[in-house]
């Protein structure tokens, strides 16, 4: 257990930024898996510029590398793109 203030204090934070990490990492997954099992082209574009605003989102504020973003955005959209 911590023994200063500023060691409890920053305890409070970590708890508090750890559950919002786990939050919006949650629905970025959930956002990422509705493209991928979207049924139609016109489903799966509204999907992607979803999942496209939380990637970049995520990617910001430091939840994901910028990369990761750029990546799975890349992916995305090779995946839905008309045949």
């Amino acid at each position: 257990m911590p023994n200063t203030r500023s060691a409890k204090k920053q305890m409070r934070q970590n708890i508090q930024a750890r559950a919002r990490n786990r939050e919006q990492r949650a629905a970025l997954r959930t956002a990422l898996k509705r493209v991928r099992l979207a049924r139609s082209p016109a489903d799966a574009a509204k999907a992607l510029h979803a999942a496209e605003v939380l990637l970049d989102r995520a990617a910001r504020k430091g939840l994901i590398h910028r990369n990761t973003a750029g990546r799975h955005k890349s992916r995305l959209a090779k995946l839905t793109k008309p045949k």
